[in-house]
């Protein structure tokens, strides 16, 4: 059952050991992208607890909100603005221990105080970014970000 997929004790790094394999089998025969990002979005969020959990989705210039876990979000993020649109136009992982030390930072919501975002691509081309926010300072290691770089390939 779907609900077998959080993962309720050890560290957050042996949760992740055990949640990947179950994403893959979660979404290996699922064709939809918005599916298996939605899927995906509350398996983390459920495992986690983080404040927010979900991906913004590239339409021409900006990233528009998909598939989420969490209090509503913005709706639209230029390129290049925040950290979603930094990571965008960069096109790497961005991880920011506190969120109101980044230059332009965009507070979708006050509670939120450290936040990861890996961009997903297709080709060269990202296509959508899974953002997500801690209501923590520094709540996300490298080895951490690493898993959820993962995460992100699995998603084509």
């Amino acid at each position: 059952m779907a609900e077998d997929l959080i993962v309720k004790t050890g560290s957050k790094l042996e949760k992740y050991e055990v949640l990947i394999p179950q994403i893959v089998a979660l979404i290996e025969n699922e064709p939809d992208r918005i599916a298996n990002m939605a899927n995906v979005a509350a398996a983390l969020k459920q495992t986690f607890e983080y404040f927010w959990v979900g991906f913004y989705l590239v339409h021409d210039d900006e990233l528009v909100l998909g598939p989420f876990q969490g209090p509503i979000a913005c709706t639209r993020i230029r390129k290049g603005k925040g950290v979603c649109g930094t990571a965008w136009l960069k096109k790497t992982t961005m991880s920011v221990p506190d969120v109101d030390q980044f230059p332009g930072h965009i507070s979708c919501n006050s509670a939120s105080k450290s936040e990861v975002v890996v961009p997903l691509f297709c080709g060269e081309e990202v296509f959508a970014v899974l953002d997500i926010d801690s209501d923590r300072l520094n709540d996300f290691c490298a080895e951490e970000v690493s898993y959820l770089e993962q995460i992100a390939k699995l998603l084509k």
